[in-house]
């Protein structure tokens, strides 16, 4: 089988296969199995009705087309290991010639075109200068951060006076839309100032006393009335204020493992050192990334914004997002955040490649842990799924980008903005390095065998060449894509092991099943 790459763009080429008869026998032979189990034929058992008598009842070409049917996903992914290409979009595939049936020789040819990730040229990214704020922990931090810590350990003390900031709240509520009630709760806990509940709540419940009420206009946040316009009135049955603990040793011992105050508050500030440089560490990582992109184009296809766009404005979860969520702005919005998603993917993962990042599984799992506890799931369970949604590799990805990042970050220049050089070098140590690794070029084959899978599944109807004649097709349901949380340019297909089967004149989307001896429209699911 030979093979050759064609680049129609940085981000699109035409991959061109020819796959000799000899190569393409065993699908012949093979689909003759097939065909003899489907036909009948008198004095013959399913299953061995000779070759000659196949090819007088359904003709050789429908044979051949059955074996091209068969074996043109097997010759497009290994047309794509040849080359090295890392698929991005469904291809859209094109017979140009196939076997003469009258002759038992000749060659399958066929052409597909497809996005492709682009090749870049990393630029010097060590030693890149960036400039943070100049951050130090206060008094006013530490004496926060001991209030937080009594508001813990608080206690609640009914008050007769009218409410003020930080109160708590029992309420009842009952919301209308024009004349109707449409919801209502009683005996719920609010907090003035939390914002937790419905616009316009601190503003009506401020200054009331118990059993005292307000009625105010919002837009109600959930249920089958969410974002309409209501009233909703508020009724006080109690407020209550909270009583912090004094701090003293007795306190410091109660809250903590230490057994007096003065520990506890010095612990308290070295915390809040801590969160300062964590936060010069976040901003000096979103600067370096931001240099790093500026010092490279990466080209994004037009395929990948198309496909999170779909996705993001007419996926399962856009019809709960409100009449105004798609809008020219919000569309303009989703666009550029993908661009620069697949920007920094592409970039990141050039630069986990040169420095030979590896993942180690306690990094894998640290990742999993915190990321399931953002949707609300046990790990275990959070992990099985990404398991069986094939996942995985879409997950160590992103923890080596970031990993790749912080290589990156390591090798930056910060300093604050009063010219103090800031040490990261906490910020951005990697964890588990002496744990076991999934290397760079594990990774690499895997992804890239998934991202071959990927682009053989559903590629779009394309014309052949006239040599191909018209073929009947049946109708199959197509089968939903996966959908994923994060945005992974390689996910932009569906990831199934279908192969790419000839499809219906004007029917881009549908399996068909031939019936005469070739096609004239071929194409992939």
């Amino acid at each position: 089988m030979k093979s050759a790459v064609e680049t129609l763009s940085p981000t699109r080429v035409k991959l061109t296969v020819e796959v000799p008869f000899e190569e393409l026998k065993p699908s012949i032979d093979e689909a003759y199995k097939t065909i003899a189990t489907q036909v009948q034929v008198p004095g013959f058992r399913k299953g061995k009705v000779p070759q000659q008598l196949i090819d007088q009842r359904v003709g050789r070409g429908y044979v051949i087309e059955t074996a091209i049917n068969d074996g043109l996903n097997g010759f497009y992914q290994s047309a794509v290991q040849e080359t090295g290409i890392r698929p991005l979009s469904r291809p859209e595939v094109e017979i140009t010639e196939v076997p003469d049936p009258a002759k038992k020789d000749g060659q399958l040819t066929f052409s597909v075109e497809l996005d492709v990730r682009p090749e870049i040229e990393l630029p010097d990214y060590k030693g890149i200068d960036v400039t943070v704020e100049a951050v130090e922990a206060s008094d006013e931090d530490i004496q926060k951060a001991m209030d937080e810590l009594r508001g813990r350990f608080g206690t609640l003390t009914a008050v007769d006076r009218p409410a003020q900031d930080g109160d708590f709240l029992t309420i009842d509520l009952t919301a209308s839309v024009g004349d109707d009630e449409v919801d209502s709760a009683q005996d719920l806990s609010y907090q003035i100032g939390s914002g937790t509940m419905l616009e316009g709540m601190d503003e009506a419940v401020t200054g009331l006393s118990t059993d005292e009420d307000a009625t105010f206009e919002t837009k109600l946040a959930g249920g089958e009335h969410a974002g309409a316009d209501a009233q909703v009135k508020v009724v006080v049955k109690a407020v209550k204020e909270r009583e912090l603990p004094e701090v003293d040793d007795e306190f410091a011992q109660l809250a903590s493992e230490f057994d007096t105050a003065e520990e506890l508050r010095a612990d308290l500030a070295k915390q809040a050192s801590e969160s300062k440089l964590m936060d010069q560490g976040v901003e000096a990582r979103d600067k370096v990334l931001d240099k790093l992109v500026e010092l490279v184009a990466v080209p994004v296809p037009e395929s990948v914004i198309d496909e999170q766009l779909e996705q993001h404005f007419n996926g399962e979860n856009a019809h709960s997002a409100g009449e105004d969520h798609d809008t020219e702005e919000h569309r303009a919005e989703i666009r550029t955040n993908t661009e620069r998603a697949f920007q920094n993917e592409v970039i990141l993962d050039a630069v986990a490649e040169k420095e030979e990042v590896g993942v180690s599984q306690a990094e894998l799992i640290d990742y999993i842990v915190s990321t399931a506890g953002q949707y609300g799931m046990e790990p275990n369970q959070f992990a099985q799924m990404l398991d069986q949604s094939g996942q995985v590799p879409m997950i160590v990805g992103e923890v080596r980008r970031r990993k790749a990042l912080a290589k990156v970050l390591e090798y930056a220049n910060v300093t604050d903005a009063n010219g103090a050089t800031v040490d990261l070098s906490e910020f951005v140590r990697p964890a588990g390095d002496d744990a076991e690794t999934i290397s760079a070029d594990e990774l690499e084959a895997e992804q890239d065998a998934q991202a071959t899978e990927t682009a053989a599944d559903a590629p779009e109807a394309v014309e052949t060449s006239e040599a191909v004649e018209t073929a009947e097709t049946s109708e199959v349901v197509e089968p939903e894509a996966a959908t994923s949380e994060a945005v992974e340019a390689e996910d932009a297909a569906a990831q199934t092991d279908e192969a790419p089967k000839k499809a219906a004149k004007k029917a881009p989307a549908k399996k068909a099943a031939a019936k005469k001896p070739a096609a004239k429209k071929a194409a992939s699911e």
